[in-house]
């Protein structure tokens, strides 16, 4: 009998200790919701204030450097070069000798149509003198058959036979006409094996060594010898991508950096767009379609020094700059670009990460959602919106239109109004847990650092 009310005593503690504990559990967690226990908690954000500023979109991309001009030089005849007296980097002018192919076997060829055209001019000679003698023989047959003396057909036979000459002397005209043609064509493959600068420039590249045979042909482009570009007019040929490229214009200015230069930036102007795009992946989920766009480079760059005395020579003085700060860019130089787009004064302007997209179906009727009557399961209805601080310290969700951005700001076309403070962050709050109505409050911004003692 004891031992049964021992037994039931324990169990009624351990029921008590089971109910104390679960309302301890829930007092915790309704003072910590706010419902009893004191003054509703508010969540700690970061705040802004919307303001007027300046905002200009940018448009970034990356590419490589090349000259503005260069020209490939491939020879119209092949041959073995037998002179090359310039090295790669070599300044050159317009006209200067940049090699000589062997031009024996070409001069040959202008010997030989020389030959033919002294042969066929000796044959349209002998031609001549052919007509002149049916010429004369059908006068003299006229007259005899005009006085009786001969027959006509005697007569026809002279006639036939001057208009046989004639033929014959016409057709040696034509054989010389063909021959000058012929030695004219060789004369023009004659001098071809001795190859000119096309411009003033710098022989950016240089793939043949002297002696090397090299292939050419008037149809299609030979070996490529060498190149020579104006490598004081430089571009950056970038790759934007198809979203960015209708924001780019002819004429937006840009702000280039070049990784062989990372402490400056170099200032530039878009010359052009392309109409057709590079595509790379194609098929693939890895797909990318770009668009090749260039940008002068404005800054003075690849000032020379031609040691040659030549009376154009540039010296220190007559620089823009001092030529220790002159870059020097070469062909190939990878670097990126800044487009500016498209600039918008006085705009009314909040920082990105206060912009965020919210699904309406998820909201209260009160808080600008739909009815519940309306709400289709599955469906979303997305709107970009602000989180905006009323006068009691609670958040206001307000739908906004956006316009450009540069990398900090959103141009706000509608929605709220300078002066109003709306919640940049954390990104959580702002992006997913911070809900229409909720008590906020500023949190402190992180101390920069320890105090130090002097």
């Amino acid at each position: 009998m004891a031992k049964k009310k021992k037994n039931a005593t324990k169990r009624i503690l351990v029921i008590l200790g089971v109910l104390l504990v679960i309302a301890v559990v829930l007092i915790v967690g309704l003072r910590a919701s706010g419902i009893v226990g004191g003054q509703e908690r508010a969540t700690q954000v970061e705040l802004a204030e919307v303001e007027l500023r300046t905002v200009t979109q940018l448009v970034t991309a990356s590419g490589n450097i090349q000259p503005e001009v260069e020209v490939r030089i491939s020879p119209d005849v092949s041959g073995e070069i037998v002179e090359l007296p310039i090295a790669e980097g070599d300044q050159v002018r317009r006209g200067q000798l940049l090699a000589r192919i062997k031009p024996d076997f070409y001069q040959a060829q202008v010997d030989q149509a020389s030959a033919s055209v002294l042969q066929s001019k000796a044959s349209e000679a002998q031609r001549r003198a052919d007509l002149l003698n049916a010429e004369l023989e059908l006068n003299r047959q006229k007259a005899l058959f005009e006085s009786g003396a001969i027959s006509q057909a005697a007569f026809q036979t002279a006639e036939t036979r001057f208009e046989t000459m004639k033929a014959s002397y016409e057709a040696a005209q034509y054989s010389v006409q063909i021959a000058q043609a012929r030695l004219k064509e060789a004369s023009e493959q004659l001098s071809r094996t001795t190859i000119y600068s096309p411009m003033d420039g710098t022989i950016s590249i240089l793939a043949v060594e002297l002696g090397e045979r090299v292939v050419g042909t008037t149809q299609m482009t030979g070996t490529e010898m060498m190149r020579v570009a104006k490598l004081d007019q430089m571009e950056m040929e970038v790759n934007v991508n198809e979203n960015d490229v209708v924001n780019v214009a002819l004429g937006d200015t840009a702000a280039i950096e070049i990784d062989a230069y990372p402490t400056r930036t170099f200032s530039g102007i878009v010359t052009e767009i392309a109409n057709s795009a590079r595509v790379t992946g194609m098929g693939s989920q890895e797909q990318i379609t770009n668009f090749p766009v260039k940008i002068r480079i404005l800054d003075p760059h690849n000032v020379s020094f031609d040691a040659s005395g030549v009376d154009d020579v540039v010296m220190d003085n007559e620089l823009p700059v001092a030529s220790t700060e002159m870059p020097n860019f070469r062909p190939g130089m990878s670097g990126t670009v800044d487009i500016y787009s498209h600039t918008v004064e006085d705009a009314t302007a909040v920082p990105i990460q206060a912009v965020t997209v919210r699904d309406y179906m998820q909201l209260d009727e009160e808080y600008g959602g739909i009815a519940d009557s309306l709400r289709i399961q599955g469906e979303e209805d997305l709107r970009r919106v602000v989180f905006v601080v009323d006068e009691e310290s609670r958040s206001r969700i307000v739908e906004v239109e956006t316009g450009i951005a540069d990398d900090s700001h959103y141009v706000i076309l509608s929605g709220i109004s300078v002066g109003d403070q709306v919640v940049t962050g954390p990104y959580r709050s702002v992006s997913r847990t911070l809900e229409p109505g909720e008590l906020v409050e500023e949190q402190e911004p992180p101390r920069s650092g320890r105090m130090t003692s002097n």
